[in-house]
């Protein structure tokens, strides 16, 4: 059996890319999948990647920064699988490139709305059930914006940074109730949205975002199979009390990390902390 056997994993943002990666490690870890995104033609592509692996799937389309999309996913999934173990809040955009002060104003809103505000809205949809049952795994993707102040990429970088903070307020609020939630950080994986950063920076004339893209795009991007794979860590109970961290699947062995997870729990390790100058 799988480290994820008959656990029901609602995965946003899972027709493509890092979404579609976990949805495929979860299925081979034995999951039943909620697949949920905003065009179904990818997300019926993913599922039948998914059941050729054996996991019972479902489809769902949906906005989620959409209030009630959101909540009619969760209700269909509930009706499919019964429950939800795991959420995964993968769903995202880059968002405008360039100074902030150039930036279409709706675009910057909508990165907001979609990578924090559907994050927020999933999670609050989603935490009722897991309450309910005494357990649950919650999962949000953020990025390199979390940890470094990127020019000409402020909505991403502003969104990725409160999923974070988002993740460490809302684990203290779940102490003792066996729901850990924690935040992935992926690193720079090929996937659709770097290649549309390479060329959105190409255009706004940001050699140095452009030249990242590129690099990213042409093989020397981080990997999505280690993403993948932290990504099943996290869901599964070797992940255990584990909570209101950030894990860099890029930087930090995560296949080590049950035997700190003591130690991690009783410090600032893995979180977005001050650093004093004293």
């Amino acid at each position: 059996m799988g480290q994820l056997h008959n656990r029901v994993a609602l995965i946003t943002g899972a027709g493509r890319g890092i979404g579609r990666a976990i949805a495929l490690a979860y299925a081979k870890e034995g999951a039943k999948l909620a697949l949920a995104a905003r065009t179904r033609r990818d997300l019926e592509q993913t599922a039948q990647e998914a059941q050729d692996l054996g996991a019972s799937t479902s489809v769902v389309p949906v906005d989620v920064s959409d209030p009630t999309q959101v909540e009619d996913m969760v209700r269909q999934t509930i009706e499919q699988f019964a429950t939800i173990d795991i959420l995964v809040n993968n769903a995202g955009m880059a968002g405008p490139v360039g100074p902030l002060q150039d930036n279409d104003m709706m675009a910057w809103i909508q990165t907001i709305q979609v990578n924090l505000i559907g994050t927020y809205l999933c999670c609050r949809a989603v935490l009722p059930i897991m309450h309910k049952q005494h357990r649950g795994k919650i999962i949000n993707l953020s990025g390199a914006g979390a940890t470094n102040a990127w020019r000409n990429l402020s909505a991403y970088g502003v969104s990725k940074v409160a999923v974070v903070r988002l993740t460490e307020t809302l684990a203290l609020e779940l102490e003792g109730t066996h729901i850990q939630v924690n935040a992935l950080g992926p690193g720079s994986i090929h996937t659709q949205m770097w290649e549309e950063l390479r060329d959105s920076a190409y255009t706004a004339g940001d050699a140095q975002l452009y030249a990242l893209g590129q690099r990213v795009t042409s093989g020397g991007g981080a990997s999505l199979e280690r993403a993948a794979a932290l990504a099943v860590f996290l869901a599964s109970d070797a992940s255990g009390a584990l909570s209101g961290r950030l894990i860099s699947a890029v930087t930090d062995d995560f296949p080590t990390l049950p035997t700190q997870i003591q130690r991690i729990m009783s410090s600032d390790a893995l979180t977005l902390r001050r650093v004093d100058l004293h």
